[in-house]
């Protein structure tokens, strides 16, 4: 599983003294115990849970660093760059802009969307075919060009 994996690389960043991903790590550990006990009762969390928390924790570095970069300061976005990094090894790795309009297309051709008021249906099922490999925004923009055209 991806959670004792992570676990497992905690305890040698550890041992290896690397602040930086010890810190990171403890920090997704920590969203995986919350995912854990969080709604009616407590359960085990899949890896596609772990993924979608990594990939959300992943996103927020990247916002931080765009915010310290618009205010001038490098070094933290730097640190916020590096923290992304780090997260991103437990990711999977992004498609290409060919590879993403591919998917989406095919997911709208299997789910029949043809008109722009089924944009909340197509982008559902976009997603779930996507699974996590691409940015919201980018399916989205696919997504909105393919049913204005059609």
């Amino acid at each position: 599983m991806l959670a004792e994996q992570i676990q497992t690389d905690l305890t040698t960043a550890m041992k290896a003294r690397d602040q930086l991903t010890v810190s990171v790590l403890r920090l997704a550990i920590a969203g995986i115990k919350e995912a854990r006990v969080s709604g009616v009762g407590a359960h085990e969390v899949t890896d596609d849970d772990v993924l979608a928390i990594l990939a959300k924790e992943a996103k927020r570095r990247e916002e931080a660093a765009e915010a310290f970069t618009a205010g001038g300061r490098t070094e933290s976005a730097a640190k916020e760059l590096a923290e992304r990094e780090i997260l991103a090894r437990y990711l999977p790795a992004k498609m290409t802009d060919e590879e993403l309009a591919g998917i989406v297309h095919e997911a709208l051709d299997e789910g029949g969307f043809t008109e722009p008021s089924q944009m909340g249906l197509a982008m559902k099922a976009a997603v779930a075919k996507v699974a996590g490999r691409a940015d919201g925004k980018a399916v989205s923009a696919i997504v909105k060009a393919r049913l204005t055209v059609a």
